[in-house]
């Protein structure tokens, strides 16, 4: 990575995104999404150097389905929250051109009033081809934004049905947007989904669409009633708002600050972070041995007709791997 024709040292990069440098924050997310093997080094120096500054913060994923609101609700949910003194980090994941592989969207453009304030700091990611988008560049860029001094930091997803557990196990608080409906979409709703949820929202409750999004909301908090609470300190609220008028905002920020007192006095965010940390952990060792595995030039020889035979019926995919993993380990 370079700034003026030099290269960006982790040291000083560290500095300045401690010191709240916008587009040094920028820099520091874009070295960690570098697939470059070289980069990897400095970003992991950076993370190092930035890990023992991160304020206290509370991490908020939210999912809905397309067309939700998403941008819209965190627009006007960010706004609300830097009226209360915090700032805002939004890691917004956009879905890939198939193409370039860059965002299609633009979460910027999307969040232009927001993307203007002072105290806030948007990222869109292209989705790529992980889990709904959420990845291990995630998480890095989760903990360089709180080094920053970002202490709300949210992460939007691209909302297709798969990226709920990934959100889930890298924030605090798992929101899920809603639109008003009819018992339909209640009925077709994953169960596995709702149980996530640490907060259920019905956007768009406004104008003609007010009397659905009560109805929704109803349904919703007779469905949550039937499902056994995840924390014994803590019911899932099912709220309308609007963020097109910014009805309820208010209400779901408090929401959200209630969440985090009544799970931060009982310890249950800070062993949610602990538990995702060690998740962490052995998820990094698997990508760094898969990696490892793959650029073994044994493997590599070997790779393509195991895949082949595999391909065929000729041999099992457990003993195609175990002779792959044979010549990583030097035993075949």
């Amino acid at each position: 990575m370079t700034r003026n024709g030099t290269a960006d040292r982790p040291d000083d990069l560290a500095r300045r995104v401690r010191a709240g440098d916008r587009r040094a924050l920028g820099r520091a997310i874009t070295l960690i999404e570098s697939q470059r093997a070289d980069d990897r080094p400095q970003a992991e120096s950076l993370l190092e150097a930035l890990l023992p500054h991160q304020v206290d913060s509370i991490r908020i994923g939210i999912s809905g389905v397309p067309g939700v609101g998403k941008s819209t609700f965190i627009e006007a949910f960010g706004s609300h929250a830097i009226g209360q003194g915090h700032r805002v980090a939004v890691l917004a994941v956009d879905p890939s051109s198939t193409l370039s592989g860059g965002s299609i969207l633009g979460d910027k453009t999307r969040m232009e009033t927001l993307g203007r304030h002072a105290d806030a700091f948007i990222r869109p990611s292209p989705a790529g081809a992980t889990l709904g988008g959420v990845t291990r560049d995630t998480r890095e860029a989760i903990s360089v934004c709180e080094a920053a001094g970002y202490d709300v930091v949210i992460v939007e997803t691209v909302g297709v049905g798969q990226s709920e557990t990934a959100v889930k196990e890298m924030t605090d608080l798992f929101l899920l947007l809603l639109s008003p409906s009819g018992g339909d979409e209640l009925q077709g709703m994953k169960k596995g989904i709702v149980e996530l949820a640490d907060l259920v929202l019905v956007n768009k409750a406004d104008g003609a669409f007010e009397t659905a999004a009560r109805h929704t909301v109803s349904d919703y908090r007779n469905a949550i009633h039937l499902l056994r609470p995840a924390s014994a300190n803590w019911q899932v609220p099912v709220e309308s708002c609007s963020a097109l008028t910014g009805a309820g905002i208010d209400k779901a920020w408090d929401l959200v600050t209630a969440y985090r007192a009544a799970l931060g006095a009982s310890g249950e965010i800070a062993a949610r972070r602990a538990s995702q940390s060690r998740a962490w952990l052995w998820s990094e060792v698997s990508g760094q041995l898969l990696d490892a595995l793959r650029a073994h030039p044994e493997v590599d020889t070997r790779r393509r007709q195991m895949e082949e035979r595999v391909a065929r019926g000729e041999i099992t995919p457990a003993h195609a791997a175990r002779q792959l993993l044979d010549a990583f380990f030097g035993a075949g």
